[in-house]
Formats: structure tokens, sequence, C-alpha cells
């Protein structure tokens, strides 16, 4: 049993009947009381987000997760076939399981973690960024320069970003696969 001290980014809890990770925390104390932990969970089965405050020193359920890895092999009619990277296993993983999976590419490796006593998979976590290669892309105006001005343009996955005016087809971009962002071009 852990307790509320435990609490860390990355941690997988049991509340209420779920499995949880912990995506943000903070520990605050308000005048002469006991301590709080605010919590941000994401539930592995539904994908929700929720908060939850904890008293300081409160039992929690810890959860041990193992993390693997494994390899994008292909897109399926709503999910995508993963093999494990040392077994050589391929295992079918919904869409909803695998958050912005439309920046993947054949070949990828992402993070999966399993639930250790049940070995059932909890969640699929894929890389901070990847590198892809802009295949359609609009022409830049010439000279509007002056401001932070993005235009769309879709990569080889198919996903759609939006990128600067200077990036043109054939350019590598690096992508923030947390919220889809255009980060930065790369060199060939």
């Amino acid at each position: 049993m852990a307790t509320t001290a435990d609490i860390r980014n990355g941690l997988c809890i049991e509340l209420n009947n779920d499995i949880l990770k912990v995506i943000d925390f903070q520990r605050f104390q308000v005048g002469r009381g006991s301590g709080k932990v605010w919590t941000k969970l994401k539930s592995t089965t539904s994908g929700k987000v929720v908060e939850h405050t904890f008293q300081s020193g409160h039992a929690i359920t810890e959860v041990r997760v193992e993390r693997r890895k494994f390899q994008y092999l292909y897109p399926e009619d709503g999910g995508y076939v993963l093999m494990n990277q040392e077994t050589y296993d391929q295992m079918s993983v919904p869409e909803e399981m695998l958050e912005n999976g439309k920046f993947l590419k054949e070949g990828d490796s992402v993070d999966a973690l399993f639930h250790a006593q049940k070995e059932s998979l909890l969640a699929v976590e894929m890389p901070q960024t990847v590198v892809l290669e802009i295949t359609y892309a609009e022409p830049g105006v010439r000279g509007d320069t002056a401001t932070n001005t993005l235009k769309p343009a879709k990569v080889e996955t198919g996903a759609e970003v939006r990128v600067p005016l200077f990036c043109e087809v054939g350019d590598l971009i690096k992508i923030d696969t947390a919220t889809g962002a255009y980060m930065e071009r790369v060199k060939k």
C-alpha cells in the first residue's frame, strides 16, 4: 500500500474500480489544516481525464505496470496492429487506446503499458516527437513573414498539421505528438 507521498507523474493507481494514470499533481496546505494532494488522472479504460483531491497521508492502491516496446506495423479497421519487439507477437489495438495515432508511420516504436498481475493492456504511449515529411503544402505568400502565420500541410501519414509559411513539400518536420503541433524543421 502506498500513500499520497508516493504520487508522481506516470504512476498508475486503482480508484473507484478503475485504473488511473497520474498526469499531473500538486501538493498544498491551507492554513492549519492537513495538507492535500490535487491530482489530474486519466482513465486507462475510457480515456477520460478526471481531477481528484486526496488528504495528505491517504492510502492509495498502486498498480504495478510493465512497460514493453512495440513496433507499429499497419493500420487496421478502427485500430492499429503492433508487434512486440522481443517475442514478435502481434496484437491489434483500438484507435481510442492510442492518442494521436495518426502521426505513426510504419516501423515507429511505441510503449505499451501492461497490468503486471492481470497481463492486460492498460495504455499505449506514443513517442514524444516524430519526424515526418510534408507531402502537400500550399505555397506561402511572398513577403507575408512578419507574423507567425501558419498554413495547413499534409504529412506522409495523411495527418494534417499547421506549419509556418516557409515549409514546403519534401521538408522534414518535427511534430509534438501530445498536441499535434509543429515544433521545428529538421535537416535531411
